[in-house]
């Protein structure tokens, strides 16, 4: 099956949330411990990260601006990205004033192929930003990421808390992919594929791989990961010899992609939230 070329630009829509209850999960819904708040006060922390961790930017841009002289720690400008800051104690100020908490926002997004995922591309490609243009949220980051050539569902935030449960490697949610393969899989592959195999000193393999739907020369196979490694699925079937074709990710935890339009987003209701992972009461 031929390649599609890569999009450039996308009609990115806000869908408002839909009252929706989650799928049944397929395995018991795993518990998550308390996460300890890596900003509260008393802790030393790095002043970009404090800045990001507020949700005012992201760390390089707080880096960025630090560097240009913009920030400044109790009435003195700092220009070192890592200088110790305990939170709740040094007043913080951009640009003369004290940065305001953004209220936390949770989102999902339908990734469309062609966008990569990071705040800024340094050969200038799009990114995945280019969905909430204009939409007047605060900065957001992706919760995991999806490479270039992946579509589908991929989440935004700014509770950084939030997003650890999420990409928590132990306790985080299942993540189910939809995949085309460039040939039909017999059973004795989809065990492997469950099984597992040594991938430059790495372990990889899918909690779960079945057959959704077969042509004559390619097919549609659901795999399911406790853990979203670097191109994980890609270098899993690369292993065994099978090219993918395309490769969707549907589901994280018991939130569908659903109908979502590609190049959409919206906001995840409170059940969503915390469905996906318990935010502590913030």
């Amino acid at each position: 099956m031929p390649r599609r070329p890569a999009l450039r630009r996308f009609a990115c829509i806000h869908a408002m949330p839909a009252p929706r209850p989650p799928r049944d999960p397929r395995v018991p819904s795993r518990t998550h411990p308390p996460m300890r708040d890596r900003t509260q006060p008393g802790v030393r922390h790095g002043l970009a990260r404090v800045l990001s961790k507020q949700g005012v930017c992201s760390r390089t841009e707080a880096a960025r601006w630090i560097a240009e002289g913009r920030v400044s720690v109790d009435g003195r400008i700092v220009r070192d990205p890592e200088f110790p800051v305990i939170a709740g104690r040094a007043v913080v100020r951009v640009d003369g004033h004290e940065p305001a908490v953004a209220p936390r926002h949770y989102l999902m997004l339908n990734k469309p192929r062609g966008l990569v995922t990071t705040t800024r591309d340094e050969q200038g490609r799009d990114t995945v930003y280019r969905c909430l243009e204009d939409a007047g949220l605060p900065w957001l980051a992706p919760v995991g990421r999806l490479d270039k050539a992946s579509e589908g569902l991929l989440l935004f935030t700014n509770d950084p808390a939030w997003a650890a449960r999420i990409t928590d490697p132990a306790q985080g949610p299942d993540k189910t992919y939809h995949v085309q393969v460039d040939r039909v899989p017999g059973a004795s592959l989809l065990e492997a594929l469950r099984t597992g195999i040594e991938v430059d000193g790495e372990h990889l393999s899918a909690r779960d791989a079945r057959l959704l739907r077969a042509g004559e020369r390619n097919a549609w196979l659901e795999i399911v990961l406790e853990e979203g490694r670097n191109r994980q699925i890609r270098r899993l079937l690369e292993a065994f010899d099978v090219r993918v074709l395309r490769l969707v990710r549907v589901a994280i935890g018991p939130i569908e992609l659903g109908t979502l339009a590609k190049g959409a987003w919206r906001l995840l209701d409170a059940h969503e939230r915390d469905a996906l992972a318990p935010t502590g009461g913030r």
